[in-house]
């Protein structure tokens, strides 16, 4: 409830607080970001493990550094139980900055398969045909539980489904496994 005063302007969601971000960014650095500036977001995506681009654009979005990836039981290529992850995409997520979270598909082993990655939580996807709104309170419900701001949340996932969840749960975005896991040997 806003106090005396308030005039119960603008929230954080609307389009005025992007714009009014994206100005005060423009005031403070200019119409182009310092080469320090890149240096470190450069520094920083790799890192992760990601492209610049991708990076870039997600920092751009939020406004915020990624600190964790939710990795789809989809994304890593695991459908079965007791189904082994490949060792190149462990030493992937092992070589990233990114704390790693999974989620995980219907009838798998979700604790085999979260030692495997070193996962610090698991939690079961909503199943395909869950209202927005059950999803939206599932994600929010286990980013509150895991103590992270969904803006610095990264989802590695590939299904459509997936992307749903990951808008739901207000992540700072998407990025499929394949792409993500393409570049295994030249992204880090």
């Amino acid at each position: 409830m806003a106090g005396i005063g308030h005039n119960r302007g603008p929230g954080p969601a609307s389009g005025f607080h992007a714009h009014a971000w994206a100005v005060a960014r423009r005031e403070l650095l200019g119409a182009r970001l310092p080469v320090e500036v890149v240096r470190m977001q450069v520094r920083r995506a790799r890192e992760l493990g990601l492209d610049y681009k991708t990076y870039a654009g997600v920092r751009a979005t939020t406004g915020r550094d990624l600190v964790a990836f939710l990795y789809s039981s989809n994304a890593l290529g695991v459908f079965r139980p007791q189904q082994r992850l490949g060792q190149a995409e462990c030493a992937r997520i092992a070589q990233s900055a990114a704390v790693p979270h999974l989620g995980c598909g219907p009838g798998l082993a979700p604790a085999a398969l979260a030692m495997q990655i070193g996962a610090r939580s698991v939690q079961d996807l909503p199943h395909f045909g869950t209202p927005w709104s059950a999803m939206r309170d599932r994600m929010k419900a286990w980013l509150r539980a895991e103590g992270l701001p969904g803006d610095a949340v990264l989802m590695i996932g590939e299904t459509d489904h997936e992307r749903e969840m990951m808008a739901a749960g207000g992540l700072a975005g998407f990025v499929s496994g394949q792409r993500f896991f393409a570049g295994v040997a030249d992204a880090i």
